[in-house]
């Protein structure tokens, strides 16, 4: 079954990174999708991926963590302008990125504020990174601490969103299932432009670039439109409510 992350429907977008630039690779499509249509969209990032993310900044003599976010944050902040989205880095740290109560509390702060009707963040397992599957955690804690779950609550509560999660580097090892293909042939221009701008980990533009090109031919087989040169995949966390089949 192919679906799409339409902003006629999903008029407010927020995906959910363990580190800066987590949502270029995962979902610049979808955001440039949502965007283009009129809708909205903020990306926060849990951490700047500073201290397992940016080996090739590291790399460069007398680097400083202070100078490493500021270039994450840069180029983090180009790449969603690009898109057209928001850019917020909580700045909790990484390797390992730590959630506590506070932290849950503050991530569900901005699920209140900004009332989204679709999520996307990371897959619950990922045996490669060990943040990944904590921005999971936090953010699965903080949606249902901010949507009441479902029901009224003594505290300010939003209406429940449909959450999503985008696809992990290494799918097959993350328990990843595709139910979603949201093709993204229209914006991929932008999301080339998007994962360019982050230089310092411009290695996985070829990558991406091809996942695209592969999920598009499962979207191709799916739906029957040969039109599809590119997609994004997600696989869906929570059951869709439908009117009809």
């Amino acid at each position: 079954m192919t679906a799409q992350l339409d902003a006629r429907v999903a008029r407010r977008l927020l995906v959910v990174s363990a580190h800066a630039a987590d949502f270029v690779w995962r979902a610049a499509g979808a955001i440039a999708t949502v965007t283009r249509r009129g809708g909205s969209a903020l990306v926060v990032a849990l951490s700047y991926g500073e201290r397992g993310e940016s080996g090739e900044l590291w790399a460069q003599p007398g680097q400083t963590v202070e100078r490493v976010k500021a270039i994450r944050h840069e180029e983090a902040s180009r790449a969603a302008e690009v898109l057209g989205a928001s850019f917020r880095c909580l700045d909790w740290g990484d390797y390992p990125l730590e959630a506590g109560t506070e932290r849950v509390e503050e991530l569900a702060s901005v699920i209140r504020e900004w009332a989204p009707d679709v999520i996307l963040t990371h897959t619950e397992r990922d045996p490669f990174n060990p943040d990944h599957p904590v921005a999971y955690q936090a953010t699965e804690r903080a949606r249902q601490l901010a949507s009441g779950a479902g029901v009224a609550s003594a505290f300010q509560t939003v209406r429940p969103a449909e959450v999503l999660a985008f696809e992990p580097h290494q799918s097959e090892v993350c328990g990843f299932v595709p139910t979603t293909f949201l093709d993204i042939t229209p914006v991929f221009a932008l999301k080339r432009q998007a994962m360019e701008a982050v230089a310092s980990q411009r290695y996985l533009v070829d990558y991406y670039t091809a996942t695209a090109q592969r999920r598009a031919n499962h979207a191709r087989r799916l739906s029957g439109d040969r039109g599809i040169q590119y997609a994004e995949a997600f696989q869906r966390l929570l059951p869709q409510v439908v009117r009809e089949l």
